[in-house]
């Protein structure tokens, strides 16, 4: 069973002015605060491999950001944005992305009230017209056609918007499409970025691996969900949305050989965990590849994280795979007992977050001291701000 976890223990005053609104000039010019043996540091990400352990592994999650904001007008002019979230028909991302005629994707509506199920939405382009259609009301899912052969992810390039944090309060600007993206994207169909990777440069990279650490990757499609308040102050009662992420063998293999893990971003550490538990479920005979809220905390297992990777790994083989997909809804709390990692890279979160609560899995209550000792140096908060390296206590 889970602890009572209160979301009221994480509140702490973040300012606006705390928050960054746009990122630096230079990526890896971030201030960078090392906690470490109960100890904190202040130093610059530039500097991040002077204080990674040489042999460790780097897991990052290489997520690209889309242009995922639609807006239609109804006839009546009422304007309906839609935030696309996951694909429905085709259900995989890559198949929606290369479709060149119509696909569904579940989405957040903005205005749903005003739109009608079954009603067209049309909007003028110029090789024709874009047509958005409610199919479900309950579900959320909205079926997108076009005439022209363009590739649905050509089109939205064309029409759609890249959905900002609704915490930085400004319009998307030119800038961030580049500023918005770590320099390692490469798997399209987030709606947020990974932002603990916005810091790394080609230049950092390349010194992280003169250091002698490996670097490897993940993908988890970074959901609307990660912006969701908790409204519960009991945080069990949260609704966490479903994200869905793949990781290929080389990986797998890349963390049964290293004993020393560091996640880049919360994304990587929940892909990290799930892994695990999907581990389990294989040696249980559970092939359903989706770890759910509490999965955690209702199960018992004596497993060690290589074995349960490595049963993982066996499966792949077994069924000739080279990439494996599933999806989590996994809510890290405090109490939980991390497997996968001995440190993690991280930005400054919002309070009262379940990003926060994750932090305190990894540092516990020292989480408080972090974050008032970071609020002092006038560190900058939430996704364009600056980072921070959190190693666990021994």
């Amino acid at each position: 069973m889970v602890s009572l976890v209160r979301k009221s223990d994480f509140f702490f005053e973040l300012h606006e002015d705390q928050i960054a609104k746009y990122p630096l000039k230079k990526r890896d010019q971030s201030k960078l605060l090392c906690y470490q043996n109960g100890q904190i540091t202040h130093r610059k990400f530039s500097e991040v491999s002077s204080i990674l352990p040489k042999d460790s592994l780097l897991i990052m999650n290489n997520a690209k950001v889309i242009p995922a904001r639609l807006y239609f007008k109804r006839k009546t002019g009422a304007l309906i944005e839609v935030l696309l979230l996951e694909p429905v028909l085709p259900g995989s991302y890559e198949k929606s992305f290369a479709s060149t005629e119509r696909c569904q994707w579940k989405c957040i509506i903005g205005n749903s009230k005003k739109w009608k199920e079954g009603e067209y939405l049309d909007l003028s382009i110029q090789s024709g017209v874009v047509q958005a259609r409610l199919i479900s009301r309950e579900d959320k899912v909205v079926e997108l056609s076009w005439a022209s052969k363009k590739s649905f992810t050509t089109l939205i390039q064309q029409i759609g918007e890249l959905p900002l944090p609704p915490y930085l309060n400004r319009k998307t600007e030119n800038s961030d499409t580049k500023s918005y993206q770590t320099v390692f994207a490469k798997n399209e169909g987030s709606v947020a970025a990974p932002t603990a990777g916005l810091h790394f440069t080609d230049d950092v990279l390349s010194n992280i691996v003169d250091k002698g650490v490996a670097i490897n990757e993940v993908t988890l499609h970074v959901g609307a969900g990660t912006f969701l308040p908790v409204k519960e102050d009991d945080v069990i009662n949260h609704e966490m949305h479903r994200e869905h992420f793949e990781v290929r063998l080389d990986a797998l293999n890349a963390l049964i050989k290293h004993d020393q893990r560091i996640a880049v971003g919360t994304t990587s550490l929940r892909v990290l965990e799930s892994l695990y538990w999907i581990g389990f479920q294989l040696s249980q005979k559970d092939e359903s590849f989706f770890v759910s809220k509490l999965e955690p905390y209702e199960n018992k297992t004596k497993l060690t994280y290589k074995e349960s990777i490595g049963i993982i790994q066996s499966y792949m083989q077994t069924n000739n795979l080279t990439v494996i997909e599933a999806a989590t809804e996994i809510l890290i709390l405090p109490d939980y007992e991390l497997k996968s990692i001995v440190g993690l890279i991280t930005n400054f979160h919002l309070p009262e977050s379940t990003l926060l609560m994750l932090i305190a899995s990894v540092v516990g209550e020292e989480w408080k001291d972090i974050y008032e000792t970071a609020k002092a140096e006038k560190y900058r908060f939430l996704s364009y701000g600056d980072s921070s390296i959190l190693f666990k206590n021994s």
